[in-house]
């Protein structure tokens, strides 16, 4: 906004006149209006400004978005053969990604007194699948995204 807002006084809000040529209470109501509409004012430049800052950020993040995806459709046009081999082995360590997290949930389920008791156990069950799972997520996650069907990229432009 050009116009930056007043800051509030509240030492004017809160004064209380006890001498005898004091304010008429007219006056006073009339003060303590001028304070919330200068209140109410400065709210609203603050939204204003917020909102555009979000804008702006939301644009940011998007063009940033729509630039990595024209990338990757570049990249999948490039190289047709190895994103179909990268879909076929996402789909591949997706299944070896089930069974793993079979095998953890009934880990799980066969200790669950042992990894409520013991911290010992507990670094132990995270040490054993927590880098293992990390690493498989991360390496599916790129996969996915090399072999995503090139629609998404073309409907992105």
């Amino acid at each position: 906004m050009s116009r930056d807002p007043q800051p509030f006084d509240f030492a004017s809000m809160f004064r209380i006149d006890v001498s005898p040529s004091g304010s008429t209470t007219s006056e006073s109501e009339g003060n303590m209006a001028q304070v919330f509409v200068g209140l109410m004012r400065q709210l609203v430049a603050g939204q204003n400004r917020q909102n555009q800052l979000l804008e702006d950020l939301v644009n940011h993040m998007s063009a940033a978005q729509k630039q990595r995806q024209v990338e990757l459709g570049q990249w999948k046009e490039a190289n047709p053969d190895l994103s179909r081999a990268c879909r076929r082995a996402a789909e591949t360590l997706s299944r070896v990604q089930t069974q793993f997290l079979d095998s953890l949930t009934c880990e799980v389920s066969e200790n669950e007194e042992a990894l409520l008791d013991g911290e010992f156990m507990l670094n132990e069950f995270v040490d054993r699948f927590g880098p293992r799972l990390a690493h498989l997520n991360g390496v599916l996650q790129v996969l996915s995204q090399l072999s995503a069907m090139q629609n998404t990229a073309n409907a992105i432009q």
